[in-house]
């Protein structure tokens, strides 16, 4: 193979540190008239656990606004807060009482006011998770619904009689437990909840839950809330005639049969909602992000819908189910999103799932995988979700024993299924007691790794997690490519190494990730895109040691990641 040398020139990362943030939710982020939300950096908080302001051990409001200035340096534009609407709390905030209020445990609605101003100030916009599918138990809705067959919400959630005495409507099946349908004593009939028996769900067929439920969105909009992020929207509605699901060969973790959820997920209705919400949210200049769980490119294509009048940000998940790291299957899913045509939004981790530090980790090269993924996620076209923590590279903290799980998935499967405690931990703010996140013991444990990976540390070591991330994102915001241009790959037959390059206009920047535990030297030809005698600026490296002046091939360290604009 014909080899050619590669002059490197590396760029000083110091005049990174500018931070372009998003413009105002009313206006374009540049000239080209692009939305606020396309270029944007949004970082998801579990508030529980991101900062307590006032020491219960509890993260709250007050706590996030006393970060607002580290998201900002970090190079956030907008943060993604799970539940902190009135709950009982089954399911940590997915069980809302009042959509309309904010729970004590976290402030007060003035405190809420007072985070979306704070952040505005700072270019920071708010988005908030809705769950859309279901109300607690305890909501009033739904405590008037179960008082007789003739109350007023009565039709607001799906009630059936039984097929026979003590024998559920149908074979459906919860995801957090057995039966999906629940017995009301008062009125001998059944309700029907996809997820715990405290959330039953609510009947999107009623017009009447429909328009309540877009007024909600309506009354956050109007106290600043840039979008919403919509919990589970594939299971809103559910075949009316109830057809029993195909039973599956096997049982999964909690011995239950194997089922094709045919009948009571990804009903074609569900599209109509989105363009509804869609609308509602053109109204205010907002976004929609949706929880949206797809086995495929094709499937995922669907949740924008056909006239790009649904969701602007359906989530693609299916990353989170790749078994280890393959150059191969990276490089074929993202092809294969690019080709579909729309703007893609790529996760890694979140609040459901193990966090990308733990999952991919290897004993050895731990902090060199954290920066190869955050490269991988941050360079590709799209829009980029963070999950708090993985920018200093924080590990599950997984329960010990089943006495120590709060997560009621755990409580559940226990020991095969731990339950979702271990992704959920206190962040880890400095080496002081509880990580610096409360004076008083919190909700969850602080893994013992907290004593290396935390804010205060990181932020003085040059070589953290943490230090990539910041040079990083500040890259992502300066350079036009990043965010604007178009996807082309390289050595597409490289089993180990991950080579592209994002090109805008008369800019072109070269990525090479390896994904691989050991070196690699990649030949980087060019000429195809037109680049006969490249000159790469380097501006990004993982690497341990220097990079040498002029190569043949570019040398690549175990995961490593590498970053260059490419001039003629």
């Amino acid at each position: 193979m014909f080899k050619k040398v590669i002059r490197f020139v590396l760029v000083g990362l110091c005049s990174l540190s500018t931070v372009v943030v998003a413009a105002a939710q009313t206006k374009p982020v540049d000239a080209e008239g692009h939305p606020w939300w396309q270029h944007a950096v949004f970082y998801e908080i579990y508030p529980r656990s991101f900062a307590d302001s006032n020491n219960d051990g509890i993260g709250d409001l007050n706590g996030i606004v006393s970060k607002l200035d580290y998201l900002k340096d970090l190079g956030v534009d907008a943060i993604w807060i799970t539940p902190c609407f009135p709950s009982p709390q089954v399911d940590f905030g997915y069980d809302v009482s009042d959509y309309e209020a904010i729970d004590p445990m976290y402030g007060t609605t003035k405190d809420f006011d007072r985070m979306v101003s704070e952040g505005q100030r700072r270019n920071i916009w708010v988005i908030l998770d809705f769950v859309v599918n279901h109300t607690s138990d305890q909501h009033k809705w739904f405590v008037d619904s179960k008082s007789s067959k003739t109350s007023e919400h009565r039709d607001w959630y799906i009630w059936r009689d039984g097929k026979a005495p003590g024998e559920p409507p149908n074979n459906w099946l919860s995801t957090f437990g057995l039966s999906a349908w629940k017995l009301d004593p008062k009125t001998n009939q059944y309700y029907y909840h996809y997820f715990y028996p405290e959330q039953p769900d609510l009947n999107w067929r009623n017009p009447a839950v429909e328009k309540a439920m877009l007024d909600v969105t309506r009354f956050w909009y109007k106290r600043g809330v840039a979008g919403f992020r919509l919990d589970a929207v594939d299971t809103l509605f559910e075949d009316p005639k109830l057809t029993d699901n195909p039973v599956l060969p096997g049982t999964d973790k909690f011995g239950r049969p194997n089922m094709e959820e045919k009948y009571d997920k990804k009903l074609p209705e569900v599209h109509d909602v989105m363009r509804k919400l869609r609308s509602a949210a053109d109204e205010f200049g907002s976004v929609l992000i949706g929880e949206t769980w797809t086995s495929n490119v094709s499937e995922l294509k669907d949740y924008y819908g056909e006239h790009n009048d649904e969701l602007q940000l359906p989530m693609d998940l299916m990353m989170t189910e790749f078994k280890g790291l393959s150059a191969d299957q990276y490089r074929k899913h993202i092809a294969a999103v690019n080709a579909a045509g729309h703007w893609p939004v790529y996760v890694i981790t979140n609040h459901d799932i193990v966090r990308s530090y733990t999952r991919y980790a290897d004993g050895t090269h731990n902090d060199d995988i954290a920066k190869m993924m955050a490269t991988l996620y941050l360079t590709l076209r799209g829009t980029a979700i963070m999950y708090y923590g993985e920018e200093i590279g924080m590990e599950n903290n997984d329960p010990k024993s089943k006495d120590d799980v709060q997560d009621p998935i755990g409580k559940l499967g226990w020991p095969l299924e731990k339950g979702r405690d271990g992704e959920r931990a206190p962040m880890q703010w400095n080496e002081s007691q509880n990580a610096g996140f409360s004076k008083a013991k919190p909700w969850l444990p602080v893994p013992a790794s907290y004593k290396a990976h935390n804010v205060a540390s990181e932020m003085k070591d040059s070589n953290s997690v943490l230090s990539f991330y910041r040079q990083l994102l500040a890259l992502r915001h300066k350079e036009p490519a990043l965010l604007e241009g178009d996807f082309q790959l390289l050595n597409e037959n490289d089993p180990n190494v991950l080579t592209y390059v994002r090109r805008y206009k008369d800019e072109a920047i070269l990525v090479v990730l390896n994904m691989s535990a050991s070196n690699q030297n990649v030949g980087l030809d060019l000429s195809p895109l037109g680049f006969a005698q490249p000159r790469l600026s380097v501006l990004l490296t993982s690497f341990h040691k220097p990079l040498p002046a002029m190569a043949a091939e570019l040398p690549m360290e175990p995961y490593s990641a590498f970053i260059a604009k490419i001039t003629k």
